[in-house]
């Protein structure tokens, strides 16, 4: 088995990164399926989908990896995390973190690679047991002169390397989180599914600030906390809490430069509620992370919860 990682581990918690845009970008073309074939047993996941054998695949990852516009993405990406050792030791934490506070939550692979295509939703993807991280999402901050998604200032904003751990325990979080399955989830299910995401976030990287997990900037952070009163008191008011049409409280918790329906304000504001909402609830009832991941009655943890913004 060859493995390609650019991280010298210093620590037994640190976890390993299998650097698969390596394999491709640094293979000689004229190599490349006999790589593939050779790490096949490393890289052998659903999330990467390897198929050496498979030649419509490989003419498609050759066009791929010969286009000068990835090569030139994969230069930066690089150049931005040719060493990631602190990522491989402060994930490593976090996963023992996470195994210790359930027994299921084993996360022994983490991948990374470039994906060639930006979906902010995809930065991290999860299985039950594994981890892909796209790498490219991460430099469009870095890169001013060179932005091949195009993408939106506040999305390059919300795209920074200091987010990728919480991106990664955020992912497994929602990977394990019951969603109710009998009916069309309200804004309240919404809030309360990302709020056990962000809490579980704060579990296995304890110390992390607030502005990290929710991906705010200083100023947003400082308008979140004096206005936690007046956004909770605006759901309340528009009876929006329970509404389960999605198409009429989307633009709340969407990704978007500010909360629709506040001037200057933060973006996703329900989803800070909901993380608090789901922080009280456990600290009321002291329900496990399985038991917390597995209740899927957003009322019952609302009201248990005993909720009030001060």
């Amino acid at each position: 088995m060859v493995l390609v990682s650019a991280c010298h581990y210093t620590s037994d918690e640190a976890v390993q990164l299998h650097r698969f845009e390596r394999v491709l970008f640094d293979t000689p073309m004229e190599q490349l399926q006999g790589k593939l074939q050779s790490v096949s047993g490393e890289y052998s996941t659903e999330l990467l989908n390897i198929q050496p054998n498979n030649p419509d695949f490989m003419q498609m990852l050759s066009g791929f990896v010969q286009d000068p516009t990835m090569r030139e993405v994969y230069r930066l990406v690089d150049s931005v995390f040719g060493d990631m050792q602190e990522e491989s030791e402060e994930l490593g934490k976090a996963l023992k973190r996470a195994q210790e506070l359930s027994p299921t939550l084993r996360y022994d692979k983490v991948y990374t690679f470039v994906s060639g295509m930006f979906d902010y939703d995809m930065r991290v993807g999860c299985n039950s047991h594994e981890l892909v991280i796209s790498l490219d999402q991460y430099i469009l901050p870095y890169t001013e002169k060179f932005n091949y998604f195009n993408s939106p200032l506040f999305l390059v904003q919300q795209s920074r390397r200091q987010y990728l751990v919480t991106d990664c325990m955020e992912a497994i979080g929602r990977q394990h989180i019951a969603i109710p399955q009998d009916k069309e989830m309200s804004l309240l299910d919404y809030m309360v599914a990302e709020g056990k995401a962000i809490y579980f976030a704060e579990q296995t990287l304890p110390g992390t600030p607030d502005s990290i997990l929710m991906r705010y900037s200083k100023p947003q952070m400082e308008w979140m906390q004096k206005n936690e009163t007046n956004v909770w008191s605006y759901l309340l008011q528009k009876k929006v809490l329970y509404d389960n049409d999605y198409m009429r409280f989307h633009n709340l918790i969407d990704d978007a430069p500010k909360t629709n329906a506040f001037r200057d304000s933060s973006p996703r504001t329900p989803y800070y509620i909901g993380w608090k909402i789901v922080s009280r609830y456990v600290e009321n009832t002291g329900v496990s992370m399985d038991e917390l991941f597995e209740e899927t009655d957003a009322q019952k943890i609302l009201s248990k919860s005993n909720y009030r913004p001060k």
